[in-house]
């Protein structure tokens, strides 16, 4: 088949959706198909349409499915489509509407979905191929907390610096934060905080390969997002097998479990600052999560989401697509 798959996320970009559009396209390839990525649909007549963000790509969904209504459209919807979207965007809902299938990252993300499309949603979670050598000392006797996460609202991106602010004198906590400065006065922000806090360094935006050998050289991947879809990130610390503390939302209780114990209310600076003094001073704590972490490790297998993969396309491609 010939897919296109189209993401909002320009070429050369490091976001989220870019990283899974690329994957997916390599996970395409090796099943047989010829893939290419576009921020918008090339108006190409091609075999099937897969357009991650119902938001962003909603032209583009509605365009395909309206030009070719025979062919599958795949929809995949991330954490501000299910959480913040759906619910009130005209474009968004159009978009599920028309899509033969909807991809979501992780089983919680079902519950934001309308009910009567509940059918039509396959869970597929992101895959991760850790590097098979990284850098895993740590600098001094520093306690290293990484951050990976572009300087956007929605990602709350200075909760970690905040709550780092209160922690005693003796605490070792060093947090990295790898991001590009999205939203207007992030980056003079960060550059401030790195200036002022020396318990916190932010590094800007840099290539996936070098944030994850600052993640396996960490003791603990920090997630302070106000919502997410299934993050990218914590597939990575599961490859890796870095424990993660996390705000307490749907996708990463989709992807640890809601007994995880490593979860903060969302916003809570004060919360975040206790977790991360007693992960950093209770070994047997910290032992919990990496043991947790550890155990859903399969999730993020590649030959795991590519069989997924290949699955829903044989679903959609069978002449009954989903209803």
């Amino acid at each position: 088949m010939r897919i296109e798959i189209v993401t909002p996320a320009p070429m050369g970009s490091h976001h989220g959706n870019r990283v899974t559009a690329q994957r997916w396209a390599r996970m395409l390839t090796e099943l047989g198909h010829e893939a290419a990525i576009t921020t918008t649909w090339s108006g190409e007549p091609v075999d099937a349409l897969v357009a991650l963000h119902a938001m962003r790509s909603a032209g583009s969904a509605c365009a395909f499915a309206a030009a070719h209504p025979d062919r599958p459209l795949v929809v995949a919807l991330t954490g501000t489509d299910l959480y913040r979207d759906l619910p009130d965007s005209a474009q968004a809902q159009q978009a599920v509407a028309a899509a033969s299938a909807l991809v979501v990252l992780q089983p919680l993300a079902r519950d934001a979905v309308p009910a009567h499309l509940g059918e039509r949603v396959h869970v597929i979670h992101q895959s991760v191929t850790a590097p098979d050598a990284l850098d895993t000392t740590t600098a001094g006797d520093a306690f290293e907390v990484v951050v990976l996460a572009h300087l956007r609202a929605v990602k709350d991106p200075f909760l970690a610096a905040a709550a780092t602010r209160r922690l005693p004198a003796n605490s070792r906590v060093r947090v990295t934060h790898c991001g590009a400065p999205i939203d207007p006065g992030t980056e003079e922000r960060a550059r401030a905080e790195t200036a002022t806090n020396p318990r916190y360094r932010w590094l800007g935006d840099v290539p996936r390969e070098e944030a994850l050998r600052h993640l396996a050289a960490s003791r603990l991947l920090l997630l302070t997002s106000r919502l997410e879809g299934g993050a990218n990130a914590v597939s990575e610390a599961l490859a890796a097998g870095v424990p993660v503390l996390s705000t307490r939302v749907d996708g990463s209780v989709g992807l640890l479990g809601a007994d995880y114990p490593g979860y903060v209310e969302v916003g809570d600076v004060a919360g975040l600052a206790r977790l991360l003094r007693r992960a950093e001073t209770d070994p047997a704590f910290l032992a919990d999560l990496t043991t947790r972490v550890a155990a859903r490790r399969e999730l993020v297998d590649p030959e795991r989401e590519r069989r997924a993969w290949a699955e829903l396309l044989a679903r959609v491609t069978a002449g009954a697509p989903d209803p």
